[in-house]
């Protein structure tokens, strides 16, 4: 029997569990067996926890999502500038919190799996959306809204294009380069305009 409040302890390490076991074989062919294991805690409590491998994977990308969410919202309270806005965006999906190797990893298995799977193509598209509408917080102050929503998406696939090639281990080594590189972009787009 589950001792009383350790249900959301036991939850974080089971999800903690899975980013570390997909981030070591790169990809979610893991087993809950060796995600409890990792977790320890025992298979037949993580199913009670999640039921099905698949609900805990959701669980953990809606972990991975809410995680981002919350920094995104911190780092956007704190700029003061439409500009200061954007780079807020682009340096919180590069942060030691985000742009670590697990989560990297963790976020390629899961678009790969989104591809078969609903649930997660819908937790997908939320990412998408919240990014879009997070850079188009500063970037529709800054440029006129059709020129705005194009440098929103090509600045999110730039962000998604650094992950996967950082997942590949190819490309971008570091957070600070792939920074730069999304501001060389967005500095070449905005033409050296802001708002104070």
């Amino acid at each position: 029997m589950p001792k009383i409040g350790m249900e959301p302890v036991r939850r974080k390490a089971l999800i903690d569990a899975t980013i570390s076991a997909i981030g070591e074989r790169g990809s979610l062919d893991v087993t809950m067996s060796e995600i409890a294991g990792r977790a320890g805690v025992s298979s037949a409590l993580a199913h009670h926890y999640f039921g099905a491998k698949d609900e805990l994977l959701f669980a953990t990308m809606r972990h991975i999502l809410t995680e981002l969410n919350t920094d995104t919202r911190r780092a956007l309270n704190m700029a003061v500038t439409p500009r200061g806005r954007v780079s807020a965006v682009v340096a919180v999906n590069f942060s030691d919190d985000q742009f670590q190797p697990q989560i990297i990893a963790a976020w390629l298995a899961f678009y790969v799996e989104a591809q078969k799977s609903t649930e997660l193509r819908r937790l997908l598209r939320i990412y998408a959306r919240r990014l879009h509408s997070n850079l188009m917080s500063g970037l529709a102050g800054i440029l006129p809204r059709t020129e705005a929503d194009r440098v929103a998406e090509a600045t999110a696939a730039l962000i998604d294009g650094l992950y996967i090639r950082r997942a590949l281990k190819d490309g971008v080594p570091d957070a600070q380069t792939a920074i730069a590189l999304v501001e060389d972009y967005l500095e070449t787009k905005l033409n050296g305009r802001s708002l104070p």
